[in-house]
């Protein structure tokens, strides 16, 4: 009898194949983690070659030991490129709208208003701009050089608040830099205003436990972010987040403090200005919902030198969308700007629609002014010019066209849309009641010169005696 011959086990030579595979391929990975983590380790441990003074506020000496931050930092000088809506160039705001010198009537803003440019400008664009004035308080330097903070340390922020413009001219000199953002001893990102942490202290919260994640979008925070100079001689700036972030609640804390920041030339109505409340309107995007920090797209990370940095020159994502967008959207560059055009262009067509309804409310209350319409009648319409003007600035006012926010932006124009038709009708009732029965013809404001020359007489009528 023959012993029967052993079976060929010829799943064996495969199985040790795959394994080897596998085992490939978990290395590689591994090996590209430890590369990965021994950058973010360098990182985390930066070493300062020179040591930097509790309240260094030159830039180019943080270089010496980062030069690859400093060299991008140094980039937020060039003006190389327009996107569709913004991007790093000049662009004159009201030479493109004029409309907007008829809604801010009475407000510097209808004098100069451009589109910001990078850090590396800002202390020549607020030297330079047209709103500044014999007037203006130190409070507009707050959020223009680290030497602000600096300044704040030595005599308190409510005397530099109170301080003249013009007295700071000698003693700040650095735009917007490192040390706005993080510690000189261990690089640590870390708040240096104080609007945002006494903001934080009212809801009794510390903002100085905040995670590191929140950190990347707060540090931005303490200054796109809305506020308001309180008191007429003290000029504190103050965040208005005591009852949330939602205009309607900005809507409710104003209405409890009663505060104007102007009188509408034309229709005499007490307007609120918004001042890019950035970080209140991108809360309310996905992007926040998923834990998308600011910086993860205006700063996103690059590899130089087998070292994981963070790109300085802080831009539009447009203008770098391989690094940004790219990350976590695998779609094609341009595949992506169609998608941020298309959001962008929906919400510049109802602020387009949102600004006609409010010049013509502006006109028609100050035609109904004029025709001999009552202070106590016109109350009411100046109220919902004053509400359907704010819900649009808190759009408007914001970088990004809409798009940290599209479904929010949109219903908040909506209800500046529906404030001003209420004003209208309201309105055209009083105007009948006193004998103009016609529509009102709205005046040539084809540019930013026929804008300001039609509001100059209601400027000059309306400025104190």
């Amino acid at each position: 009898m023959s012993t029967p011959e052993p079976k060929r086990r010829t799943w064996i030579g495969p199985v040790v194949l795959i394994a080897a595979a596998c085992g490939t391929f978990l290395l590689g990975l591994l090996a590209g983690s430890v590369q990965e983590r021994r950058g973010e380790e360098a990182q985390s441990h930066a070493r300062f070659f020179t040591p930097l003074g509790q309240w260094e506020t030159d830039n180019s000496k943080w270089g010496l030991s980062f030069p690859r931050e400093f060299e991008g930092w140094e980039k937020t000088r060039q003006m190389t490129s327009l996107t569709k809506y913004a991007g790093s160039g000049k662009r004159d705001y009201l030479q493109e709208n004029p409309r907007l010198v008829v809604i801010w009537a009475g407000y510097p803003f209808a004098k100069d208003y451009n589109a910001p440019r990078g850090h590396g400008y800002s202390l020549e664009d607020v030297r330079g701009t047209g709103r500044i004035s014999e007037k203006t308080p130190g409070t507009c330097y707050s959020c223009k050089s680290p030497d602000v903070p600096r300044l704040m340390s030595e005599i308190g922020p409510a005397k530099f608040y109170a301080a003249k413009f013009s007295s700071y001219k000698d003693q700040i000199g650095n735009t917007i830099g490192c040390r706005d953002c993080h510690n000189p001893t261990n690089l640590n990102l870390e708040i240096n205003r104080p609007a945002i942490v006494e903001a934080y202290q009212r809801q009794g919260k510390d903002i100085n436990k905040s995670s590191q994640n929140d950190m990347r979008s707060l540090v931005c925070a303490q200054c796109h972010s809305e506020y308001y100079f309180k008191g007429k001689v003290e000029n504190y700036l103050t965040f208005p987040w005591d009852d949330g972030f939602d205009v309607e609640d900005f809507e409710t804390y104003y209405d409890k403090n009663g505060h104007v920041d102007f009188a509408h030339a034309i229709s005499g109505a007490k307007m609120i200005k918004m001042q890019h409340p950035d970080y209140e309107v991108y809360t309310h995007g996905i992007h926040s919902y998923r834990n998308v920090s600011c910086a993860d797209c205006h700063m996103p990370y690059r590899t130089e030198g087998g070292v994981k940095i963070t790109d300085h020159q802080i831009r539009s994502p447009l203008e770098n969308l391989s690094n940004s967008c790219g990350v976590c959207h695998r779609w094609s560059e341009s595949e992506i700007k169609s998608r941020v055009n298309s959001i962008q262009d929906k919400n510049r067509e109802m602020l387009d629609q949102a600004e006609d309804a409010l010049v013509a409310l502006h006109l028609e209350i100050g035609d109904a002014w004029k025709a001999g319409a009552t202070e106590e009648e016109l109350a009411g319409p100046r109220d919902l010019v004053r509400r359907a003007q704010m819900f649009w600035d808190y759009v408007s006012a914001t970088n990004g066209m809409g798009f940290h926010a599209p479904q929010e932006s949109a219903r908040v124009l909506n209800k500046s849309l529906n404030f001003s038709m209420k004003g209208r009708l309201a309105t055209a009732g009083l105007r009948a009641k006193y004998g103009h029965t016609q529509p009102l013809p709205l005046p040539d404001i084809a540019s930013k010169e026929k804008a300001q020359g039609y509001i100059k007489p209601f400027v000059l009528a309306a400025a104190p005696k």
